[in-house]
């Protein structure tokens, strides 16, 4: 039961986003109502202008706020290399380790047949394109996608149509996070752990 229509419709709106149950919701609403209105509003009109002025970058199909994104403008990349990703979340996540300095290319999802998703409905046509056209200036194609079926056959799709492009194709290691204990691993992370085992140093 709510006290008010207009807190049950926002509620209903709020609980809609991911990872936000209703009770969530009612809390958010409720410290809203107890704000200054101009800050709601300062809340209401960043939404609107994110859904009205988002742009995909016409490279790399990164969120950007420009037609190409600040990475791809950037001088300072090393375009060399190329680090395929699923979404622009894992740009951000990839960025924020401060471990990599080349460039990106968001397929915008995984090859998914069980939920109707094949390669036409991915950036894949773009990322061959890109990669035909670049004049050999790539020379390391990363998959970064993640390690379920569909993100596999995907980096498998991925590997067997650059086969014939001199380019190297890599994957982001796998296996026991950093702090992990192994008998609470899984198998196939401790598996991919023991044959994907790199020199000690």
């Amino acid at each position: 039961m709510y006290p008010s229509k207009l807190i049950e419709d926002a509620v209903n709106e709020v609980s809609k986003l991911p990872g936000i149950g209703k009770k969530t919701a009612l809390r958010l609403v409720l410290h809203l109502v107890k704000e200054h209105e101009s800050k709601t509003r300062l809340l209401a009109d960043a939404l609107v202008n994110l859904r009205t002025h988002i742009r995909f970058c016409t490279i790399c199909y990164n969120i950007s706020d420009e037609e190409t994104c600040v990475i791809c403008r950037s001088g300072r990349r090393e375009r060399e290399y190329l680090c395929v990703v699923e979404e622009s979340k894992d740009v951000m996540a990839i960025e924020n380790t401060s471990q990599y300095n080349g460039i990106y290319h968001v397929l915008g999802g995984v090859i998914s047949p069980m939920n109707g998703v094949g390669p036409s409905e991915l950036k894949m046509e773009a990322l061959m394109a890109r990669i035909q056209n670049c004049g050999g200036e790539i020379k390391e194609v990363i998959l970064a996608l993640s390690p379920t079926m569909e993100g596999d056959t995907t980096s498998f799709y991925i590997h067997r149509r650059l086969k014939d492009f001199p380019i190297k194709v890599t994957t982001i290691a796998r296996g026991v996070p950093v702090g992990g204990d192994l008998e609470y691993a899984d198998e196939i992370s401790l598996g991919r752990s023991i044959t994907g085992r790199t020199l000690f140093n």
